[in-house]
């Protein structure tokens, strides 16, 4: 497409590399270490690992990853509830593909559905409401994991199956609030941030303004695509807002991200789920962070459908996913890492999920260890 080939255009990738390197030196003159810009979105993630850039600007930036994998931050005792009900009987489990092979504290769906459990991938919480229509002898519980990019199609076939009359299948709600768990990062006093990549999926349901807050913390963020220029162009913004004492939030992707967001996606969660606080993988309990859903449509939630076992959810001895997610720890620094923990055997969900930062690590910068 014409349209991106600016994104792409390598000379365009040489001249701001060269701008990047040089405001970066410069600020590392004033600050006496290198600044530390966290991308709060996989796809980003997975982008920067990609290109290189990484190692690229190692000398100039630090470039952390974030709680920016929607699969990767959830909770252990969801994963396990997520298992419990695939043990059901007479229940079909419908999720996204990267759930599947998600370790929970003892088993995972990969597993239960290798031991004969319904586990069905769909590409659409749509499709499967659709395949719930056509099998009406078993419950199908479909598994709403995600941020707010996902959130809205899932409030959707809630209410498509309202209206068909669906009567067996429901959504096990687990989707979670990007700006709440950033303002959690930013009150870590042991965590360093002087910058903010924002995600471009999220920001084009959320819009610009939902990320206002960043100025009561003296913060500059640029929201941008996945591009490699999109991604240095926005580092750069960034970096030139730090050498000008500049503190604002940037849209540099108004081809796709609007001021106020797209306001009927933003409905479409409203009607259906009410803001709640959520559990968060590394984090814990973060205010207001997550979704619920609203009374009206209690005869869809799994949570309440279903009587579930307790859990008691165990982290992995060694897995460093959630200081991985929370920016204090990279890849590299987990002992686990491409040793014991590979994508072949993954002990945590970072090493699972396509927009994981130790999968994006291994598949790409593993070789610059």
């Amino acid at each position: 497409m014409k349209v991106l080939e600016k994104f792409r255009d390598p000379a365009i990738a040489r001249t701001l590399i060269k701008e990047v390197q040089a405001s970066a030196a410069r600020l590392t003159e004033r600050l006496g270490r290198r600044a530390v810009l966290m991308e709060v979105c996989g796809t980003h993630t997975v982008a920067i690992s990609r290109a290189g850039l990484r190692s690229l600007l190692g000398d100039y930036v630090d470039l952390r990853s974030g709680p920016g994998c929607p699969v990767c931050v959830t909770d252990y005792a969801d994963v396990d509830r997520m298992v419990a009900f695939a043990r059901l009987p007479g229940v079909t489990v419908g999720t996204f593909g990267d759930m599947v092979r998600v370790p929970g504290s003892e088993s995972s769906l990969e597993r239960e559905r290798a031991g004969g459990a319904d586990v069905r991938i769909f590409y659409s919480p749509a499709d499967a409401v659709t395949w719930a229509a056509e099998h009406p002898g078993r419950e199908t519980v479909f598994l709403g994991v995600g941020f707010e990019t996902t959130a809205p199609a899932v409030a959707l076939s809630i209410k498509e199956a309202r209206a068909r009359g669906v009567k067996n299948f429901s959504v096990f709600v687990t989707h979670k609030l990007v700006p709440p768990a950033m303002e959690a990062l930013l009150s870590d006093p042991e965590l360093r941030i002087d910058g903010f990549i924002l995600p471009g999926h999220v920001s084009a349901i959320i819009g610009r303004r939902a990320y206002t807050f960043l100025e009561r913390y003296n913060l500059p963020a640029v929201i941008t695509g996945f591009e490699t220029n999109d991604i240095l162009d926005a580092i750069r913004e960034i970096l030139r807002m730090m050498l000008n004492d500049e503190r604002r939030v940037v849209n540099g992707y108004t081809r796709v991200v609007r001021e106020e967001g797209n306001k009927i996606a933003q409905q479409q969660m409203a009607e259906v789920f009410a803001v709640c606080d959520a559990s968060w993988r590394g984090f814990g309990v973060i205010p207001q962070s997550g979704m619920r859903m609203r009374p009206e449509f209690s005869a869809f939630d799994a949570a309440e459908r279903f009587a579930l076992p307790p859990v008691t959810a165990r982290v992995p001895a060694g897995c460093a996913c959630g200081e991985i997610l929370k920016g204090k720890l990279t890849p590299r620094d987990c002992r686990l890492f491409a040793k014991v923990c590979n994508p072949t055997q993954p002990v945590g969900p970072c090493m699972v999920s396509s927009e994981g930062a130790c999968a994006a690590y291994y598949q790409f910068e593993r070789h610059a260890l």
